[in-house]
């Protein structure tokens, strides 16, 4: 893990609100150890927004690091005003990796949601043959294309480009077999689902959950998620939750509920 100051080389819009930000970060880069790990970002150097923010790493190539974003509020407005040649620090890189995709014999299908979709882009680019579905709003909100015939499916809750609804929607499109490991990232709701969903099917499914994180480094007790434990001992806290920024963000599904 590293504190540095880096310099971004770009930050341009994708879609709507959607942003791809690379920066110079040798040190964050070096440390790197695969898709699934995270970073923490602090915009700028004052008081008035004092908290990191963190950003799931979309891509690592030489000293670049690459991260996806969306802009929800101040801190992701004011990093969409940064450019070439800004610096802003960064705390990185943290968290766990997702494991098994580059096993010839898995079949990896990748689900990503809203800003979800930067860890699984992030495992795209390394994967051979994966499937991969992406869910958004509307259309506007994609920068990739429908593209069935090679694996690539996109859904959009009001039906303006791929397939109309949610992601579950394109999981009817796929067969899945017993070498099948879905790697999902997105809202609760969606992980939630899914996570049912591959239970039901008897596949493995690793979930890289997002959270709120004050520190990234397990500090603050922000980042709390529920265990799957049904042997928890009275006032036994850590046995009952897990810190996503030091255990997580990627669980397994019998690791972790969503209620």
């Amino acid at each position: 893990m590293n504190i540095e100051n880096v310099t971004i080389s770009s930050n341009k819009e994708i879609a709507m609100n959607l942003w791809r930000m690379s920066m110079n970060a040798p040190k964050i880069a070096a440390a790197y150890m695969g898709p699934g790990q995270f970073i923490n970002i602090l915009p700028n150097n004052n008081w008035e927004h004092p908290i990191r923010r963190p950003m799931s790493i979309a891509s690592v190539n030489g000293n670049n690091v690459e991260i996806i974003y969306k802009i929800f509020g101040d801190i992701t407005d004011q990093l969409s005003r940064k450019n070439s040649g800004d610096t802003i620090n960064i705390l990185g890189p943290l968290g766990n990796v997702f494991t098994e995709w580059d096993n010839k014999d898995v079949e990896p299908i990748l689900i990503g949601g809203g800003v979800g979709l930067a860890p699984i882009l992030n495992v795209y680019e390394s994967c051979r043959n994966p499937f991969m579905i992406i869910g958004a709003k509307t259309a506007s909100e994609h920068f990739m294309k429908h593209d069935p015939k090679n694996n690539i499916y996109l859904t959009t809750d009001d039906g303006s480009l791929g397939i109309a609804g949610n992601v579950m929607k394109a999981m009817d499109e796929i067969v899945l077999h017993e070498n099948s490991i879905i790697y999902a990232c997105g809202p609760e709701p969606m992980l939630h689902v899914l996570q049912k969903h591959a239970a039901n099917k008897n596949i493995r499914i690793q979930l890289s959950v997002e959270s709120y994180m004050g520190c990234g480094v397990g500090l603050c007790q922000g980042c709390v998620i529920e265990r799957q434990n049904g042997h928890v001992q009275e006032h036994s806290y850590h046995e009952k939750y897990s810190l996503v920024c030091l255990d997580g963000p990627v669980y397994k599904n019998s690791e972790v509920t969503f209620g």
